[in-house]
């Protein structure tokens, strides 16, 4: 069977993958999130581990960590990454 490197809905996530990933967030100084709604859990949780200095987040429609961030882009990801 082959199977992508990915994690489908309704499945758990790696441990090991997690508490790397949390805790790169807690040692950032800049998160910038693109392209999610931040509403599918337990991912969009990820957030709150973070606590640098500045977030940024790059989407189309309003989330829920909008008043938390000190700069929302309202474009589609690609094309603010194509002007960087």
């Amino acid at each position: 069977m082959v199977r992508p490197d990915v994690v489908l809905y309704e499945e758990g996530l790696d441990g090991d993958v997690v508490s790397g990933a949390t805790g790169a967030l807690a040692k950032a100084d800049l998160l910038i999130i693109g392209g999610t709604s931040l509403v599918v859990y337990p991912a969009a949780s990820f957030i709150n581990y973070f606590s640098g200095d500045s977030l940024v987040l790059i989407n189309m429609s309003e989330t829920s960590a909008d008043g938390r961030a000190d700069l929302v882009i309202r474009r589609p990801i690609g094309e603010v990454f194509s002007e960087l």
